[in-house]
């Protein structure tokens, strides 16, 4: 017999998803238009219909990427939606979570970052490569689904309107557990916010070419992506480069972890560095400029030249040939899985990484001063929307 001292399973169950509910709609700051796209308003709006492996997030702060200045102005395309809230840098705290899901409670301080759902069923999903799901959901601008990703069945509101995601400059987050990660006590929430996106865009294809004590890896753009990513190559014990054609980065760029520093303002500024990195992360976000074959010369033999930064414009047009004298490589990568956050977030906290970070509250006012200090490049490195119990009256 059960005492009232040890509730039975399925009244744990019921505990847990009714332990606190998020409101029916949430609310968030919007842009309608690229052509106004600083323009932000606070309204309304109905996030997907939760699910048993969902988790609900009242949100405390969002981290402002550079994917969300590439949307709302049209540099990635014509919006998706209209109004959107960006936002995919998302730090909370868990209200309730679906029956099915693990590892997480309320009460729980999590993140969110760029990607909010996937099948879980392809080969993708079953081998920690989950952002690569040829069905997933981005945080937002994407069509939710009854079911999962993958079913091919609109979700949609009582009205009958499609249900698409929207991002997290906003009162809550509604999210699939896959994409839910546990935030480290000793990690203030503006610094782990942008760890979310920029965070894990840098660090994961940095583990998977093997960045370790012995190799010799080179960051190209010390911004908002490349001081993460000076970070944990340092961190996982590399030895370091930064690259950048702004000389006056030499002295942070030294203190968050490079061992060099070179201007790529300098002439011949790459003949010396001849075969040298075996891998170079390219973080800036103007490639569409560069001499590319320059910095394919300063690779080693067999070396990649990998792209997280994403230009509006198209890559330099290069000739099979370049690639030759050294078989070098080049290739991109999308955010990373949540192994790889885990990962991330363990190496933060145990080898006490902190990124530079700078705070605004959130408002009308503050969200068009954020998106538009980073679309001119004015941060030093990221920008955290705070304030987020005020501006939406939560808890």
């Amino acid at each position: 017999m059960t005492s009232e001292r040890s509730p039975t399973k399925k009244q744990k169950t019921e505990q847990s998803t009714t332990m606190a509910s998020a409101p029916e709609q949430f609310e968030g700051f919007v842009i309608h238009s690229k052509d106004k796209w600083s323009d932000f308003t606070k309204e309304k709006f109905t996030p997907k219909v939760f699910e048993d492996n969902d988790v609900d997030i009242e949100s405390e702060c969002c981290g402002v990427c550079g994917s969300d200045v590439h949307t709302i102005t049209g540099g990635w395309g014509d919006l998706a939606v209209s109004p959107i809230c960006v936002g995919h840098e998302i730090i909370g705290k868990v209200l309730r979570v679906g029956p099915k899901v693990k590892g997480i409670k309320p009460g729980d301080r999590v993140g969110v970052g760029a990607q909010v759902q996937s099948c879980m069923k392809c080969p993708q999903c079953k081998s920690d490569n989950e952002n690569y799901c040829p069905h997933m959901v981005d945080t937002y601008g994407a069509p939710y689904n009854i079911g999962g990703a993958d079913s091919g069945k609109a979700m949609k509101d009582k009205d009958g309107n499609q249900i698409w995601s929207q991002g997290g400059y906003s009162s809550h987050a509604r999210v699939h557990q896959q994409f839910v990660f546990p935030i480290p006590d000793n990690m203030p929430s503006h610094e782990a916010g942008p760890m979310m996106c920029a965070g894990l865009t840098t660090y994961s294809p940095l583990k998977r070419a093997g960045t370790r004590p012995g190799k010799k890896v080179a960051i190209v753009g010390i911004g908002g992506l490349g001081h993460f990513a000076l970070l944990w190559a340092k961190g996982l014990g590399a030895e370091v480069w930064a690259l950048s054609h702004t000389p006056g980065k030499k002295e942070e760029a030294l203190k968050l972890g490079a061992d060099h520093f070179v201007s790529t303002k300098d002439k011949d500024w790459a003949k010396p560095l001849a075969f040298t990195f075996n891998f170079i992360l390219n973080c800036a976000d103007m490639t569409n400029e560069f001499d590319l074959k320059t910095y394919m010369s300063t690779l080693a033999v067999n070396g990649a030249f990998h792209n997280v930064g994403l230009p509006d414009k198209p890559l330099p047009e290069m000739m099979a040939q370049d690639f030759t004298s050294n078989g070098s490589s080049i290739g991109g990568s999308h955010i990373g899985s949540k192994k790889e956050a885990l990962e991330m977030l363990k190496l933060a906290s145990e080898k006490n990484l902190h990124p530079m970070i700078e705070q605004i509250d959130i408002s009308e006012a503050g969200c068009k001063k954020a998106v538009e200090k980073v679309k001119v490049n004015d941060v030093r490195y990221r920008v955290t929307l705070v304030g987020f119990k005020k501006a939406f009256h939560t808890k």
